[in-house]
């Protein structure tokens, strides 16, 4: 049987800034490209705080997650780049409201920069049941 790649696209998020797509789907998995916090409306970095920016970027992540037909229920893997580690609490608290048991598992990673100077960045595999 042959997979089935297929692109997804959605403007409830924002577009990729490069040569990528916000998401691919192969048969019922759904890989996501790194969600920014950035507003889709205004294509600009929420301002504020870590907080604010997690919760743009988990509404991000489930806006390309439902273009694909799915929801966050969907997600089996995360990885949360951060750009300080020290932001790890806030983030969690935020991640907390967004998932529910079984959470997926996740990693999360601190670097040295992100695009446009965000300060967080958030990717997930899902999978999605077929009808």
């Amino acid at each position: 049987m042959q997979q089935k790649k297929r692109t997804i696209a959605t403007k409830a998020a924002p577009g990729a800034i490069g040569p990528y797509s916000q998401a691919i789907m192969v048969d019922a998995l759904v890989f996501t490209s790194g969600q920014l916090p950035i507003n889709p409306e205004t294509g600009k970095i929420t301002e504020g705080t870590i907080t604010d920016q997690a919760h743009q970027s988990l509404k991000n992540l489930s806006a390309v997650i439902a273009g694909a037909g799915g929801t966050l229920d969907d997600v089996v893997k995360t990885t949360v780049y951060l750009q300080s580690m020290s932001d790890f609490q806030e983030v969690n608290s935020v991640y907390a409201e967004y998932f529910r048991a079984p959470y997926p598992a996740r990693s999360a990673v601190q670097v040295a920069a992100l695009p446009l100077g965000a300060g967080i960045e958030i990717e997930a595999i899902a999978a999605i049941q077929q009808s």
